[in-house]
Parts: C-alpha cells; structure tokens; sequence
C-alpha cells in the first residue's frame, strides 16, 4: 500500500467515485469503460466529486482482491485494469488505472459509454454511439474510413467534368504525379484509391466521391462533408461562405478567396523589394489542405478557415490520431487519419510530399519573427491552428537572409526555432532548448554546440550550468550592438550576488556550497571566488579543505 497524492479535480482522464454506500459492480465497470473508450485514465475509489477523500467501504477487501478480474469478465472484450490501494491521511483509496482502448469496450449487458469534456467544461460519462465508432477505429488508424466504399454509390455518382478537373491537375500541377498521366479512367481510379472492386463490381470509395463526386451525391453520400471560409473584423462578420464541393474545386475556391485577404507587407533589402505575405502561400496551402486531408469524415463539423484580424483559425472535426500530440508534432513520423487521402494529395501535389507540412508551417512563420504556430486550442475532437498574421519583424528577417546567403541555404526548422526562442528568453540551457524542439537533452545539446560553432550562438559555463545566449553577430544583424554585452555579464554579476547573499545569511561559505549554490564545477566556483578575493569582495580563511569565505568585517551585517 503506497501514500500518494492524488489530483486536485477531474478531468478527462481522473475519474472520483464515492465507495461510502459502497459503490456497485455496475457503476464502477461504467466509469472504467468510460475512461477507456476516451483517452484512459485513473479511477479514484473513495474520493468524492469535490476531491475529498472518505476512503473505501469497510466491506471492501482489504487487498481489493478480485477486481481486476471482476472487470475482465464484466466487459467485452475484456478490459485491463491495474489496481494499487493508497492510503491518505488514515483512509484507503483504490487507484484502479485503465489504458486507452483502440478497440469499443462495452459492458457484457451491452452497455458503451464514453467519457467527454461537457458544454460546462466538466467530464461527463455519455452513450457511445455506433456510429461515433467508425472514427474511434480511424484515430488508432485500424480502418481508413477514405478507402471504404459507401454501401449507396454508383459509379454513375462520379462526375466527368469533375474527373477532367483532376487530370488537369495532374498535367499541370508541377508537383504531381506524372505517372498517372495517360492512364485509363479504371486505371487512373484503381491508382488513386478513388474505387475498389466487391465480388467483380467496382465501387466508389469515400476518397472517389470527395475528388470526383457529383454535387449532388456529395451532398446525399456525405453529409459531413462542409467547408467555411470566414473573414472577421472583430465581431463583424465580413464574409461567411460555405461548400460541399468536390476537394479538388474547394482547393482552388479557397486559394482565391484568400487571395484578397492574404495581403503583403512591403520589405526593401538592398536593390531587391520582398513581399512578405500575412502568411506564406505554400504553408497556407499546406495548411488548408492539412485540414481537408486530415478531418474526421465521420464527424459532423465543417473544415474551417477563419481570418481574422491578427491570426488565421484553420480548425478541422477529429482530434489528433493515436500517437500525435502536442508534446510531439515536429518530431512524429507522419499519421494520417485517412491514408488514402493523404497519398491522393502527396501524388496530385497538393501537400508536402514527404508528409513534413508542419516543418513547412513551422519555418513560414518563424523566418519571419512571427510566433510558431499554436495548436494548443486542440481538442478530443478537433484540431485547431492559429497562425499570427501580425506584421514580420524586418529586423529578424534581415538576420535570417544574410545566414541563409552565409550558409547558401534555408535555415532548418530547428535553427529558426532556437534562434526564436533566444531571442525571446535571451537565456536558455540545453534543457530549456529540449522542450522547444520536442527532443531530448542530448540531441538538444548538440544542435547548440553545432550552432555554436556556426557563430550562431555563444555558450557560456560548463557542466550543469552551461546556458546559450545569440551571439554578438546575431545581435548585432538585428540591430541590437548592447544585447549581447548584457547577456555576456549578467552571469558572473548575478553569481557573485548570489554568493553576498548566502554570506549575509549563513556567515561563511565553502567552495563546494558556492558550486552547488551557483551551479558551477568545484574549478570554476574556485576561480569565481579567488576572483571575488582579490576584488576585495570576501574573505579567505584557512587553506585547502579547510578553506571557507566571508564578507569584510565592514559588510558583514
């Protein structure tokens, strides 16, 4: 039995049950399927909905004996929990901890629940609904809902003008796909995923009718199938138009819609003039059609590309699948919800073929001095995107070109990232630098030392305490000459502050409290005290490991 603190709250993922009554066999299985057929969880026996802790019914085994096995064979299929007894000021409680289940989990009654955030923000336990379950399997990527067929479509639902838009596409579209030129109509639908074969009967696929479908069967097949393209000035409304058309038609009525939004901020560098656009074309298309390819076709909810008047809102129905989340979306091999969607638009040339469109996203912003692009808005079942459309900071764009022509290249994502973040901390260490990039410390430090030896950064310290500021060529490209001199000296004056302050406190100090205290090498805490001796700052007293330091008998206070 282990003393643990448990959460403040519920959330999606902490479940409080009362066992004062105690609870029923039927009410707790409820509550874990709940968790499992969300995002998982912990339910708190002997916690009630306020967070205070009554403990578990005196009736209760001691061990909780037999309830992990009671919820196998109360569920199907059978739910794993794992049980630990915690003990809290005198009261026991059960933490009976429930994995993520890709698959439905019900209770052998026939009972299925799913937990949710509610319209009051509060975690609900609701029916889970059989036809939410198609998009249950698609987010742990088991079905790709873009490759079914629909039970009702014919190939008559295909429209032939909408067919020549897509070959259109793909003679003219320079990133495309050129060896799908010339095929024949099966051909080029067997290639694209856009039909499949059932017992010798070619049938349309979700992924043919979003290309190629008439209006009508669009609108009668797929009746999740909406876009909005919105522009707001506040809380004026200035354009609001919606589409159930075909993709490849969406693609380019957004493209132009945007056009007389997406405006340019002039930028002189030199003899050369540079527009610099709200949000860079190729992102913003990579973005749209992100949320085109990536949306949950199961889900009501239309694609929504919202300007406004410092950012752009791209949000989609479906959340990230299995395996994506905040903590890893630069880093995360490319997972698609619907993958035949996906390669249906790498092969037309409509997104990034190689599956980085974030990166693109990423490095669109920040060469431009604008924030990364934030998708922390994100929910259960929805992703949403904001990016700023503030004005680019010409100071830091100007840095960025004159690298890129020193290095004849673009400048990573992660470089662009690093020098952003520094830019805005002035300080970070390897560790700071690591939660930015989603990678670990090692990796982390190393990019540093990489780009310490471009020039790009300056390292100062050692060990622990080793941090990174931009370096005196950084700050002086973006017009900022004192920068550097004030992050350079902050350090050593800040530590030598440190140390009085820990003098004035406790009377005297040792070299290797003064390492610890400053997060330095024993060496380098040495050398900053000898320093501070010979400033007359302190004292020494003793030799060797006897050695300690106090203030002057006149600052002594």
């Amino acid at each position: 039995m282990s003393q643990r603190t448990i959460p403040e709250r519920e959330t999606l993922e902490v479940e409080f049950k009362s066992d004062r009554d105690p609870l029923n066999d039927d009410d707790l299985v409820e509550a874990l399927i709940c968790l499992a057929n969300a995002q998982g969880g912990t339910l708190y026996l002997g916690v009630e909905n306020d967070g205070s802790v009554t403990g578990l019914h005196p009736s209760r085994p001691q061990q909780v004996i037999g309830l992990a096995a009671m919820v196998a064979n109360r569920t199907a299929p059978s739910l794993s929990v794992h049980v630990e007894l915690q003990f809290h000021q005198e009261l026991r409680i059960a933490a009976i901890a429930v994995a993520r289940s890709a698959e439905v989990i019900a209770r052998t009654d026939g009972l299925v629940k799913r937990r949710r955030i509610g319209g009051n923000g509060q975690p609900e336990c609701v029916p889970f609904l059989p036809h939410e379950y198609p998009s249950r399997r698609a987010d742990f990527r088991l079905i790709d809902m873009s490759a079914e067929p629909l039970a009702d479509a014919t190939l008559a639902d295909f429209d032939p003008l909408q067919r020549e838009r897509l070959r259109s596409v793909i003679a003219n579209n320079p990133r495309s796909d050129k060896s799908l030129v010339g095929l024949s109509d099966e051909q080029l639908d067997g290639a694209l995923s856009l039909t499949v074969t059932r017992n010798g009967e070619r049938k349309p696929t979700l992924l043919g009718l979003l290309l190629i479908g008439r209006t009508e069967s669009l609108r009668l097949q797929v009746p999740t199938h909406e876009v909005l393209f919105q522009v707001l000035d506040g809380t004026q409304v200035k354009v609001n138009e919606g589409s159930r058309a075909t993709l490849i038609e969406i693609v380019e009525w957004l493209d132009l819609l945007s056009r007389g939004v997406n405006t340019e901020q002039e930028f002189n560098e030199g003899l050369f003039r540079i527009g610099i656009a709200r949000v860079e074309v190729d992102a913003l298309r990579e973005a749209i059609n992100n949320a085109l390819v990536h949306r949950d076709y199961a889900r009501r909810g239309p694609v929504r590309v919202c300007w406004q008047k410092s950012d752009l809102i791209i949000s989609n129905p479906g959340g990230f699948v299995e395996g994506v989340s905040l903590a890893n979306l630069l880093t995360t091999e490319p997972r698609p919800r619907n993958p035949a969607l996906a390669d249906a638009f790498k092969r037309l040339g409509l997104v990034d073929r190689t599956g980085r469109g974030v990166d693109m996203i990423y490095a669109s912003l920040l060469r431009f001095g604008r924030p990364a692009p934030d998708y922390s808005q994100s929910m259960l079942d929805l992703v949403k995107l904001s990016i700023s459309t503030e004005p680019a900071d010409l100071a830091f764009v100007r840095m960025v070109l004159h690298e890129e022509a020193r290095q004849n290249g673009g400048l990573p994502v992660e470089t662009l990232l690093i020098l952003t973040a520094l830019r805005e901390a002035r300080r970070l260490s390897a560790a700071d630098i690591a939660r930015q990039l989603q990678r670990s410390v090692a990796q982390a430090t190393g990019l540093m030392e990489a780009l310490a030896e471009s020039g790009l950064v300056r390292a100062h310290g050692s060990g622990r305490s080793r941090q990174f500021t931009l370096s005196p060529t950084v700050y002086r490209n973006l017009g900022q000459k004192a920068e550097y001199v004030r992050q350079a000296a902050y350090e050593p004056i800040q530590r030598v502050q440190m140390i009085k302050s820990y003098l004035r406190e406790n009377g005297q100090i040792r070299r290797q409290e003064a390492a610890d205290l400053c997060q330095l090498a024993p060496r380098e805490a040495g050398a900053l005290l000898e320093r501070m001796v010979k400033n007359g700052e302190i004292v020494l007293h003793g030799v060797r490991k006897t050695a300690y330091y106090t203030l002057p008998p006149k600052t002594a206070v």
